[in-house]
């Protein structure tokens, strides 16, 4: 059945997979934590110890793994890290002590070090370029599907199995993913890798992630992400506090920017592949997004305008992700994607960690109308970044490794 479907399907469908685990492994834990505080006899910030370790992982390990990938390719990166995630989530499941469960963490966070890196040097030679925008769309579209249902389906989990079954359940499911990416290994292709006497040496490879291109580019990703994840921090309090809206509403509101957000991802794939003005539609639909956050933080509006209005401004967020990835992707000197975009979606997790604090000194301060102002300032920001980013490829200011 699987050898009837096209190719491009079954490599989506693959490493779809993978990085719906990926993100699913990063957020099945917090779940956990009350039955952890017993078991354990830790506090709170013990326990936020655990996925700040896994983050920062994952986070400082995607570089150097995208230079091996480069030198080595993806496949054998991509089946030892899915791997490595799988059995430690597993282990979780037999923790007896909490330094256990910070190492597990810690093995967790290198083994999902890899999906960027390998994930988008195999779909940059799998998947035909007319096509490879929905590849990109469908690739995020996953992992953000992982990240949202990784919470209810593992409390879920939790209440009926325990919280040591459910770790070995979550963690042994990835055990058949590794099977099957060894099944389809034949279809999975990667970049073409330079020919071994004319690798790019590590100075000049510096040179590249160094560039002012690929920094602005990282730039991109960073302040994209610092004005989505204080949005998804702080959006249902500021809704509450400063426009009256109640909690119910306010909640549902964050989930349809979120939902707007998964969503928008395959509409922006549908974008990419049918013109190549990326820059012009990631511009367009920034702004867009930016002014629908101004409207909420400066309108009174009805809660259900405010639902609307909100879901819409995710949707434009989302759609403006993958015509980024394509861009980036086309900035990319050849035999070099897996060190750029561990690089650059490095921003992304960066982002994430930066934001919750300054966003929420606005608050204490006495300052929350300006939280969504704040947000939307960013996303604009993050435009000239972009921008630049582009200009900079096109002038062919990032150099060419030496040979």
């Amino acid at each position: 059945m699987a050898a009837s479907l096209h190719p491009s399907v079954r490599v989506n469908s693959v490493i779809g997979t993978g990085h719906f685990m990926s993100h699913f492994y990063q957020l099945c834990l917090p779940p956990m934590f009350l039955a952890w505080q017993s078991a354990f006899d830790v506090s709170f910030a013990q326990l936020g110890l655990s996925l700040a370790l896994m983050s920062c992982a994952t986070g400082l390990l995607q570089t150097p793994v995208g230079f091996l990938v480069d030198r080595y390719g993806a496949r054998p990166f991509l089946i030892g890290g899915t791997l490595l995630m799988s059995l430690s989530m597993a282990a979780l499941g037999v923790a007896t002590a909490y330094w256990q469960v910070l190492l597990l963490c810690l093995v967790s966070g290198i083994g999902n070090s890899v999906i960027h890196p390998t994930d988008y040097a195999i779909l940059s030679g799998s998947v035909e370029r007319s096509q490879l925008g929905r590849s990109f769309a469908v690739h995020t579209f996953c992992g953000n599907l992982g990240s949202a249902l990784a919470p209810p389906v593992s409390a879920m989990l939790m209440i009926l199995l325990g919280w040591r079954s459910t770790l070995l359940l979550v963690g042994l499911v990835g055990v058949p993913l590794v099977a099957l990416i060894l099944w389809q290994s034949a279809i999975l292709r990667e970049q073409v890798r330079r020919h071994e006497g004319a690798r790019a040496s590590v100075a000049s490879s510096r040179k590249l992630l160094l560039s002012r291109s690929m920094l602005l580019f990282f730039g991109f990703f960073m302040l994209t992400a610092i004005a989505g994840s204080g949005i998804q921090s702080w959006l249902i309090p500021v809704l509450h506090e400063v426009h009256g809206v109640g909690i119910e509403a306010a909640s549902l509101a964050l989930t349809g920017f979120l939902g707007g957000a998964t969503g928008g991802v395959l509409l922006g794939g549908w974008i990419a592949d049918r013109s190549d003005r990326h820059l012009a539609f990631t511009v367009l639909l920034t702004i867009a997004s930016a002014a629908l956050i101004l409207l909420v933080c400066f309108t009174s509006m009805s809660e259900i305008a405010t639902i609307a209005v909100l879901l819409m401004a995710g949707l434009l967020i989302g759609a403006s992700r993958t015509p980024r990835d394509v861009m980036l992707k086309d900035a990319c000197p050849p035999g070099q994607i897996g060190k750029v975009f561990g690089f650059v979606s490095a921003g992304l997790p960066l982002g994430g960690a930066l934001a919750p604090v300054p966003f929420g000194l606005l608050i204490d301060h006495g300052r929350p109308d300006l939280v969504l102002a704040l947000a939307a300032v960013i996303l604009m920001a993050s435009l000239l970044c972009v921008g630049s980013a582009r200009a900079s490829a096109e002038r062919k200011l990032i150099p060419e490794p030496a040979e």
